[in-house]
């Protein structure tokens, strides 16, 4: 006998788990479901010897732990929640939070976790799991949109100082200028709309002090004439020859970095675990530093923060089991999500006061050549990822590309994203629906 697509998808899901439709019980403990989207295979390998380590720990809660692809992750997650079978606990990114907070698929954990653990929260992360006042999410980790990479042993044969990174717009063109060769270029950032869209979000922070659109999200200000400055920052490396102009990879990938092919690079912090693990020869000839400012002041913002939390499915039946773990993990002992930033390589960085004072006294910590300056001169001046759709995002990343490569003059491809802002908040109802943190 047929059954129907529905039928069969809340059957297959029935075996994942009972998740948030109903708390279950397993030799006198409650079992909570563990979703984990699919990341690098250290960080599977640690949430299993975490998941052990919790359930061995107390005979109350046993934690059915999954790990879900990346690729289909959505598509299961949406039927899940249709079927009534949401997992009790899942990785959610930022951006992803006030989406699902509108729909009513997160439990609020004011009241579940200690209001300590929230206190132990970085003042400039506290924001990003905030809606309407309340926390929705857990953070683990923030990761630095943008860091300057660059070669010390390039640097001091182009008669540059290793040791005194440019820290304006105008010595970033200075030094690239001085590390282009026949053979390299000096530097490479990101030069295709999709990539600029986000990628630049900390630079567009950096020039004007705000996005491209009203606070209120009422009308777009990407004709403010700060953004200009940043255009022609990308345009003058761009034309000038001081960037590949067809890059092999896109802004994520650090491999043309790797490979020697460029001097400097703008890349995410996640780009550290990068050159680690496939080009470790780079490592002794590489310093990292905050990426250039429009001024030349670094405590001005010129990286976003991307990263993952944990949150409770606001139908689980066992909310408070859920958030135990949730706290046990990521809010307790500060030396287990130290043991996680050491798996990582220390490419991604940690959003505790606790943490950092753990990691402190680590000597793999202190002595690694890029943990201290990311976390202490970029990540304290990181601002939070915008959550408008990303039709708002591309908008300005094409302006940015066309004016980079000649096919619109900047005023013009200024007011061109200026229009296509306004044409998606006037076609998706955008005004005054910005999330308030």
């Amino acid at each position: 006998m047929a059954i129907s697509a529905a039928v069969a998808a809340s059957l297959a899901l029935s075996a994942c788990g009972s998740g948030g439709g109903g708390a279950r019980t397993e030799g006198g403990k409650t079992v909570i479901t563990f979703w984990q989207q699919k990341f690098e295979d250290y960080q599977q390998a640690w949430f299993k010897k975490q998941v052990d380590a919790f359930n061995a720990s107390q005979d109350k809660v046993k934690v059915d732990y999954q790990v879900q692809p990346a690729d289909t992750w959505a598509q299961k997650l949406k039927a899940a929640q249709a079927a009534g079978k949401a997992p009790d606990v899942q990785t959610t990114s930022y951006g992803n939070i006030p989406a699902a907070v509108t729909n009513g698929e997160l439990a609020e954990l004011d009241g579940l976790l200690p209001a300590s653990a929230f206190d132990d929260i970085k003042d400039n992360v506290k924001s990003f799991v905030t809606f309407n006042g309340k926390r929705y999410a857990y953070p683990m980790l923030v990761e630095p949109s943008t860091v300057l990479y660059y070669r010390t042993d390039l640097a001091a044969a182009a008669g540059l100082d290793p040791k005194n990174p440019p820290k304006s717009w105008d010595e970033l063109v200075q030094w690239s200028t001085k590390l282009t060769t026949p053979k390299v270029k000096g530097m490479t950032i990101a030069s295709a709309a999709p990539d600029l869209a986000w990628s630049s979000w900390g630079l567009q922070y950096n020039a004007c002090g705000h996005l491209p659109i009203a606070d209120d999200w009422s009308k777009a200000n990407a004709t403010d004439p700060c953004y200009e400055k940043l255009l022609q920052l990308y345009k003058t490396l761009y034309q000038g020859g001081l960037m590949p102009k067809t890059p092999k990879v896109g802004y994520a990938d650090g491999a043309s970095y790797g490979q020697g092919e460029v001097a400097m690079m703008a890349g995410g912090s996640w780009v550290v675990g990068q050159l680690k693990a496939e080009f470790p020869n780079m490592i002794a000839k590489t310093a990292v530093a905050p990426f250039p400012s429009i001024d030349g002041d670094q405590t001005k913002t010129t990286a976003t923060l991307g990263g993952w939390t944990l949150t409770v499915d606001a139908k689980s039946k066992a909310k408070q089991q859920a958030a135990q773990f949730v706290q046990w993990l990521l809010a307790g002992d500060p030396a287990i999500m130290a043991d996680f930033f050491k798996t990582s390589g220390f490419s991604k960085y940690t959003v505790r006061t606790s943490v950092d004072q753990a990691l402190a006294g680590n000597p793999d910590a202190s002595s690694d050549p890029f943990m201290k300056t990311i976390s202490t001169k970029v990540v304290p001046y990181g601002k939070q990822e915008p959550a408008y759709p990303y039709d708002i995002a591309l908008a300005f990343g094409t302006a940015v590309e066309s004016a980079m490569k000649g096919t619109a003059s900047i005023p013009d491809a200024l007011k061109k994203a200026d229009e296509k802002i306004n044409d998606v908040i006037k076609k998706q109802s955008l005004a005054g629906t910005q999330p308030r943190r």
